[in-house]
C-alpha cells in the first residue's frame, strides 16, 4: 500500500469522474481504472462525480431522512427490530459502539441511525437466510419516507455495481469478473443522524461514530457538508473529509482489501461531534450504502493479488461469516476477536 498525500495539512481524497466510462469511452475507462488504482491504493476513499443519480433521488432521501428523524422517541423505537442481530429498523443513541467490531473498547456512540436492506423475497427459489436478508421495518408516521428511500437505494445500488466493474478493470480482471460475488449481495442502507444537545457532557474518547473499517466491499457516503467524518492516515492522524460539490464519498471495505492481499486499503475512519466553526455542536447526515457481496460468498486472494515475496496474507472467509463478527461488535457490543489485523492501525507507526 502506498502512503496517502497531503495537501496544506489536508488529506487529498482524489476526484474520481464516471461520465466517460459510463458512456462507454475507453480511454476514460483506462484513465478511471489508474485513477482508482491509485486512490485505492493510497487512501481508500474517493469523491465520486459523474454518477448520474438525479438530484431529485437525493432530495428525496433527504426529505426522508428529516421526516423520520424529527418524530418523537417513542415512535421512532416502535421501529427498533427484536433483536440487535436483524440489522434493519432504527438504533437508538448510544446503542451500538462501533470500535468494537476491531476489538477495541470505546464509550457508547453517540448517533442514531435507520436500516433497510435487500430482503429474502427479492430472490425467491435461492433459500437465503432470513437474518440476513430480513425483511425491512418501515415506519409509521413518516409520509413519503419509504418512497423516498426506496429510490434512493435502487441508484445507489447500481452505482456499486458500476463501481465493481471499475474496480475488476482497475485490478487488470476480466470484464464482470465480480459478478459471480454480487448476484444476491447482501446490500444495507444506513441513515445516521448526528444530533448532540448542548447540556449532554461526553464521556472521554466518547464519539459520533466510533473508530471503525467498513466490513464489505464498497461504501457509497451521502453526507452533509458539515465537519465531522474523519480517517486515519498510516501514521496514526485522523483528517477532516467533507464532500465535494456533487460528489458522493465512496470508501473500500475489508472484504475488498482481503481480495486484493492489501493492494488496496479498506480506510479505518469515524466521526467526532460535528461542530460549527464557533465550536458549537450542530446537526449532521449521512446515508451510507454498504454493498457487501453474496452472504455465501468465498473472499480469497484475488488472482495477481499475491507474489512469492507477498504471499496471500488472509485465509479464505464466506461474507457471511465476516459480517458476522463485526456485526456481533457493533450491533452485538461483543469484542471481536478476529479484527486484529484492522485494529493495529488505530497505532501510530514509525
Amino acid at each position: 500500500m502506498g502512503s496517502a498525500r497531503t495537501s496544506h495539512g489536508t488529506l487529498d481524497v482524489p476526484v474520481i469522474d464516471l461520465s466517460g466510462y459510463r458512456r462507454g469511452e475507453p480511454a476514460a475507462a483506462r484513465a478511471l481504472a489508474a485513477a482508482v488504482d491509485d486512490a485505492a491504493r493510497t487512501v481508500g476513499f474517493m469523491q465520486v462525480v459523474g454518477h448520474g443519480i438525479p438530484a431529485g433521488t437525493e432530495a428525496g432521501l433527504t426529505a426522508a431522512l428529516d421526516t423520520f428523524f424529527a418524530l418523537p422517541m417513542a415512535t421512532k423505537l416502535a421501529s427498533r427490530p427484536a433483536s440487535t442481530a436483524v440489522n434493519r429498523g432504527y438504533s437508538p443513541p448510544r446503542s451500538e459502539r462501533l470500535s468494537h467490531s476491531l476489538g477495541v473498547y470505546s464509550p457508547a456512540d453517540l448517533f442514531e441511525a435507520f436500516n433497510v436492506g435487500i430482503e429474502a423475497g427479492e430472490y425467491p427459489g435461492l433459500g437465503l437466510p432470513a437474518s440476513y436478508y430480513a425483511d425491512n421495518i418501515w415506519p409509521a408516521g413518516a409520509a413519503g419516507f419509504r418512497a423516498g428511500v426506496e429510490r434512493w437505494f435502487a441508484a445507489a445500488r447500481q452505482l456499486a455495481e458500476t463501481l465493481t466493474g471499475v474496480f475488476a478493470l482497475a485490478l487488470g480482471l476480466p470484464a464482470g469478473y465480480f459478478d459471480a460475488f454480487q448476484s444476491h449481495s447482501l446490500d444495507v442502507l444506513r441513515m445516521n443522524n448526528y444530533l448532540v444537545p448542548g447540556d449532554v457532557t461526553l464521556e472521554e474518547g466518547q464519539v459520533g461514530m466510533g473508530a471503525h473499517t467498513d466490513y464489505g466491499i464498497v461504501t457509497i457516503l451521502w453526507a452533509d457538508p458539515v465537519p465531522g467524518l474523519q480517517i486515519l492516515d498510516r501514521a496514526g492522524r485522523w483528517h477532516d473529509v467533507l464532500p465535494a460539490p456533487g460528489a458522493l464519498l465512496v470508501n473500500l471495505g475489508d472484504l475488498l482489501a482481503r481480495w486484493t492481499n492489501d493492494r488496496w486499503v479498506s480506510t479505518m475512519h469515524r466521526v467526532v461531534p460535528p461542530r460549527d466553526a464557533g465550536g458549537r455542536l450542530v446537526r449532521r447526515r449521512s446515508a451510507a450504502y454498504f454493498h457487501d457481496g453474496d452472504v455465501d460468498a468465498v473472499i480469497a486472494c484475488l488472482p495477481g493479488c499475491a507474489t512469492p515475496d507477498n504471499p496471500a496474507r488472509y485465509e479464505p472467509v464466506t461474507v457471511a461469516d465476516h459480517l458476522t463478527a463485526k456485526l456481533t461488535g457493533s450491533r452485538g457490543l461483543v469484542l471481536n476477536a478476529a479484527a486484529t489485523h484492522e485494529a493495529a492501525r488505530l497505532r501510530p507507526t514509525d
